[in-house]
């Protein structure tokens, strides 16, 4: 596997650094994210962001069909160059924050791996967990900080309400930390290689998903202050009493110590409005 910097010679400077490209140079960390993903036989994959295509490349010697998303039409080109031979790889251009997963996808049992954008990393990822139907498990590379919120369980000082969306959806742990110096360039923060195991359907017990998202969107808009003053900013004071009451919750208690049937139990005490609202 050649390193980035020579990859990036034959490039020949044709990569534009306004997306922000760090590109994952050790093979070590690239194989053991391929392992983490237990791909199995004739898997198929999606990855986003695929660069220069180290990753890509050994996916295809794990024998997987390889649909790569790569926004950057100069690294879809080279990428085309230097692995287009192989049949199993099909490479489209396309900004993934954009994409209706649901429809590119063809068939179930996907798996993503990828190398994903810091900028995007929390929008890519809540837009694939949006589509169990097409997902099994998505093993991606994020920032540090931003991983670990993913999968913060109740009481973490780091949940918020991205890690009940995730939680609500997914299976999640951190299987492998990466320092910048993995990478080329360097970047100026750690990442953190995440793996979630899609559930067949949101987890939200008897009330609409959406419903669920309001809530702890509401509750987390004040992550600081007790669950009770957040909330009464979109329900009457007198019905958060209750339903917290209801739902056998210490009405001073702050948002991050609620589990997800917390979570649950609370959102069937309120009221449901008509918000389609997706958690960021």
């Amino acid at each position: 596997m050649k390193h980035p910097s020579h990859l990036l010679k034959e490039l020949q400077g044709r990569a534009r650094k306004r997306f922000g490209q760090h590109f994952l140079a050790s093979e070590g960390v690239l194989r053991r994210i391929v392992a983490a993903a237990e791909l199995g036989p004739a898997p198929r994959v999606l990855e986003i962001g695929p660069g220069l295509g180290g990753l890509t490349e050994l996916l295809l010697e794990e024998g997987a069909e390889v649909l790569a998303v790569e926004l950057d039409r100069d690294l879809a080109a080279f990428l085309r160059d230097r692995l287009g031979h192989h049949e199993k790889l099909t490479v489209v251009e396309a900004d993934a924050a954009k994409l209706d997963f649901g429809a590119l996808l063809e068939g179930s049992g996907w798996a993503c791996v990828a190398n994903l954008p810091y900028n995007v990393g929390t929008t890519i990822t809540t837009h694939l967990l949006a589509h169990p139907e097409r997902l099994d498990k998505l093993v991606l590379m994020l920032q540090k900080e931003v991983a670990e919120r993913m999968v913060a369980p109740a009481g973490d000082r780091r949940r918020g309400s991205l890690s009940v969306y995730v939680e609500a959806r997914a299976k999640g742990q951190v299987v492998l930390s990466v320092p910048p110096g993995a990478f080329h360039p360097p970047p100026k923060v750690h990442s953190s290689v995440i793996r979630l195991d899609l559930l067949p359907k949101p987890h939200s017990g008897p009330v609409r998903p959406a419903h669920l998202e309001r809530v702890v969107r509401s509750a987390f808009a004040s992550p600081r202050k007790s669950i009770r003053n957040p909330l009464s900013a979109d329900w009457p004071r007198e019905r958060v009493d209750q339903a917290l009451a209801e739902a056998g919750l210490d009405p001073t208690a702050r948002p991050a110590v609620l589990d997800l049937d917390q979570w649950i139990t609370l959102a069937a005490c309120l009221p449901d409005g008509a918000s389609n609202e997706d958690l960021d």
